[in-house]
């Protein structure tokens, strides 16, 4: 019962986060879906900063500190009401309705897939109690023991002398943990679980509510199927690894991101862009392969939102110019102010407590001039490519390729600043997994054999959605609404 409250404590305390941020736009169900689902995840990302807040400062009173930030948040949400603002009209597909037999059909068939995934988890959840596969017990929950167990020498748990507990990891999924044994007062196994099942189905929510508000339930329930019916998805999330719950963040930073650029009134959408810049935060404080993404989209949102309007064919005079680099400015200072509390905290924590990486305490640089481990990590880009998600049959990253290319209308994509940026982040996000792989000073073979396939599924649930948001032959309106045009 406990766990449960705790659990309503941190969901309310990312909803209140969330609608804080949000603009202001006529209700749907869609809507509701989304912000729900990245309460969840967001939650769950405040409680894992509060409890480092509190070991840090040796206070003993989490419950009393997770009250005062719900306090806080409620009174900035009423603050935000109370001075009203204008709605914001989002521009749904201008498509033709897909029959209602068609619409039948898929919601049926997400159904199933949907039982069949809570089934499986659930199964693995009960048959792997303390998590499948080494990273669970040697990294994850080991550190949260660390910080559960270990007092006033909790940083003692974060030391080099045991280099395969990887200690320089960031810490978001092993407070999180630790904050509900804490308030437990005990550890309970079924605290890891239950964040597992959280993260992963909070990413096919993010995943499916997106779509719909932005594209129609074919382009959400499609991209539903595609994401739930990937096997390797579902084992992750219930293996009480971080890599579903890096993936959650990096969707949800892609999705605000998107949803920023489809905002028609003037200022509101500057909420999205601090909770964007706030889940790639949280992202980074995952993993740090999250660091990566961060690095990545802050370079593609610079590039985007700076330099291209800076250099738009449309500023011909000095007025245009300065007109057009105001709001991309402002909008990447928004982006960093939901960011940077992150950098902070993981500058502290990588400074004063995580040991070295070993992945950059000796980097051979003749490394890079070795044609031959070019050669090896792009064959295994291709062979993992090939059978990501172990699908029986057809490789789902073969079958939206299939499905691009074979599209007619591929070249009348809709393009604008959001995506270009999120393409480029993705694409760099890719090119930096290969650079680390170049200079790793572990057997190379050994290392791609046993991370390329997670690397790949922390972008997969983002590759679904930017898939079916830009391809027109999935395009719909969504059922019982009127398309909205901008």
């Amino acid at each position: 019962m406990l766990v449960a409250l705790l659990t309503l404590l941190g969901a309310a305390n990312g909803l209140l986060l969330v609608l804080l941020l949000w603009p202001h736009e006529s209700a749907s169900s869609a809507n509701w879906l989304l912000q729900g689902c990245l309460s969840l995840g967001f939650g769950l990302g405040l409680f894992s900063v509060v409890f480092m807040l509190s070991r840090a400062s040796a206070g003993q009173h989490l419950l009393a500190i997770d009250l005062a930030a719900f306090a806080l948040l409620l009174a900035g949400y009423l603050y935000k009401n109370k001075r009203g603002y204008p709605a914001v009209t989002v521009s749904h597909s201008s498509g033709e309705a897909d029959p209602h037999w068609l619409v039948l059909v898929l919601r049926a068939a997400f159904a199933i897939a949907l039982l069949a995934a809570l089934y499986s988890a659930i199964l693995r959840a009960i048959t792997h109690p303390h998590g499948d596969g080494w990273d669970a017990f040697a990294i994850w929950n080991l550190h949260a023991r660390f910080l559960f167990r270990g007092g006033e020498h909790w940083r003692d748990g974060f030391t080099p002398l045991i280099p395969w507990s990887h200690p320089d990891y960031p810490l978001l999924l092993p407070a999180v943990i630790s904050h509900f044994w804490t308030a437990l007062g005990r550890e309970n196994q079924l605290v890891p679980t239950m964040v597992g099942l959280v993260f992963t189905f909070s990413t096919v929510g993010i995943l499916f509510s997106s779509l719909a508000h932005l594209r129609g339930q074919t382009s959400a329930t499609l991209a539903g199927l595609v994401l739930l019916a990937t096997p390797f998805f579902i084992e992750q999330g219930t293996a009480q690894y971080a890599d579903v719950p890096l993936s959650f963040f990096i969707l949800a930073t892609i999705v605000l991101t998107c949803l920023c650029e489809k905002s028609s009134a003037v200022g509101p959408h500057r909420g999205l862009l601090v909770l964007a810049g706030i889940s790639c935060g949280f992202g980074a404080w995952t993993k740090n392969e999250g660091l990566l993404f961060l690095l990545a989209i802050f370079a593609a949102w610079l590039l985007i939102f700076v330099i291209a309007p800076s250099r738009s064919i449309d500023s011909n005079t000095p007025s245009q110019h300065e007109e057009n680099a105001r709001p991309a400015s402002i909008s990447f200072v928004l982006i960093l102010a939901g960011v940077a509390p992150f950098l902070l905290l993981i500058a502290w924590f990588k400074h004063s407590i995580g040991a070295p990486n070993e992945l950059f305490a000796a980097i051979a640089f003749h490394k890079l001039l070795d044609a031959s481990r070019y050669l090896v990590i792009l064959k295994w880009y291709g062979k993992d490519f090939l059978r990501f998600g172990d699908w029986s049959l057809i490789p789902g990253t073969l079958l939206l390729a299939g499905i691009y290319f074979a599209s007619p209308n591929k070249h009348m994509r809709p393009t604008n600043f959001a995506s270009r940026a999120c393409h480029i982040a993705l694409a760099m996000t890719l090119a930096g997994y290969f650079l680390i792989y170049l200079i790793t000073p572990y057997d190379l073979y050994w290392h791609l054999r046993f991370s390329l396939n997670r690397l790949f599924l922390q972008l997969w649930p983002a590759v679904i959605f930017l898939f079916f948001l830009e391809n027109p032959a999935f395009d719909s309106s969504v059922p019982g609404e009127k398309p909205v045009s901008r």
